[in-house]
């Protein structure tokens, strides 16, 4: 038996018999378990918008998972499927392609139940990502060109006869919608315990679209009336996908809003289970994040950002349709990793991103309730 630097007791990895094999599989799955287990509760925070609206809206805080991100149970249910399949084995190398939640996520998975982890990053990625994952034991392998490094991170897994975690491809299979702590049932079961009905809408974003397909099977499965609205920023392809049924759309162009939009569409994600799609602007996203953590004293990043912007849209359609009920959505992970980039005005200039008309938007909104966006 050897310990981890996490204090885990796993198999010696050099013991590559059968048996050997499978006792390491059953004791890297009970840490797995076991960190599950002893996670804080997911606390729903309610935003204050005006109480003769009789619209409430709550954000699920997904920011204060143990990594600080909705990827955090993510990748916990990646890696528990790797080690079930028998992908991740002992001295195995985990390799991703990601510089973002997922690799931080990863890192401190690997790291929990005793492999290497190296995280395939953009050449530029900047010092303060990398120290995130390094926090954690996982090592960053810059390449260039961006757009190549989901290709070297297949190359290079199989150079070091690891495995490639291919977050995109594997969320699909691995999250299990049916869960009672799945996040889509984990948000329903908040909203229905504070109001005492399932919210009117739920709004979420789509980086993997396993969010979204898990929030939207769930709604349907327990035949809530809620309705599902995803936000899309600029460059992604989901929503011009929904909107024209084409599951082959694509951009070739990054999401510049961290966590959510994507070039192409995704294995994971299910349009059928969508009822509304809006693209928010980035700079809309910005003023929202913006909005939201001047307001609250909340700590949060860009996507929660167009997630305040779609709910406040929605607050808008069912004032003007003349509806109540209750927005669900996330807190998607805090504002720490974004302080020298999303909340910096230089770094926002260089970028020609002005959220100042946005915010205006939003301000008029709460204070007269008319809804005007920029032209």
């Amino acid at each position: 038996m050897i310990f981890t630097s996490t204090g885990a007791t796993v198999t010696d990895p050099g013991d590559s018999t059968q048996a050997g094999t499978r006792r390491w599989a059953q004791q890297a799955l009970a840490r797995l378990r076991a960190e599950a287990a002893a996670e804080p509760p997911i606390p729903l925070r309610r935003y204050p918008l005006p109480q003769s609206w009789g619209i409430p809206l709550y954000f699920r805080d997904e920011s204060l998972r143990p990594t600080g991100s909705l990827k955090h149970r993510v990748v916990r249910r990646l890696v528990e499927d790797a080690v079930a399949r028998g992908d991740i084995r002992p001295g195995t190398t985990v390799v991703a392609a990601t510089a973002g939640n997922a690799a931080v996520a990863t890192a401190y998975f690997a790291q929990l139940i005793g492999v290497a982890f190296v995280a395939v990053v953009p050449g530029k990625t900047a010092p303060a990502k990398r120290a995130r994952i390094e926090r954690y034991g996982g090592r960053c392998h810059p390449f260039d060109p961006p757009a190549a490094i989901y290709d070297e991170a297949v190359r290079l897994a199989a150079e070091l006869g690891g495995h490639h975690l291919d977050h995109f491809a594997a969320a699909a299979q691995a999250e299990d919608w049916r869960a009672p702590d799945s996040v889509g049932a984990a948000l329903l079961a908040q909203v229905l315990e504070q109001e005492g009905r399932a919210p009117a809408w739920t709004v979420v974003g789509a980086g993997t679209g396993s969010t979204s397909a898990t929030v939207g099977r769930h709604i349907r499965y327990h035949g809530y009336p809620t309705r599902l609205a995803l936000v899309d920023p600029e460059n992604s392809a989901y929503w011009p996908s929904w909107v024209t049924g084409y599951d082959g759309y694509g951009t070739g162009m990054p999401s510049r809003i961290e966590g959510i939009g994507r070039p192409r569409v995704e294995p994971a994600f299910l349009p059928g289970v969508i009822d509304l799609a809006m693209p928010v602007p980035d700079a809309a996203s910005l003023a929202a994040m913006r909005h939201l953590a001047a307001t609250t004293g909340w700590s949060v990043g860009p996507s929660t950002g167009s997630n305040f912007w779609g709910a406040l849209r929605i607050a808008h359609r069912m004032r003007e349709q003349g509806e109540s009920g209750s927005i669900a959505t996330l807190i998607c992970d805090g504002a720490d990793a974004y302080r020298g980039t999303y909340y910096d005005d230089g770094w926002i200039r260089e970028r020609s991103l002005d959220p100042g008309p946005y915010t205006g938007t939003i301000d008029r909104f709460l204070t007269a309730g008319r809804w005007i966006e920029p032209s």
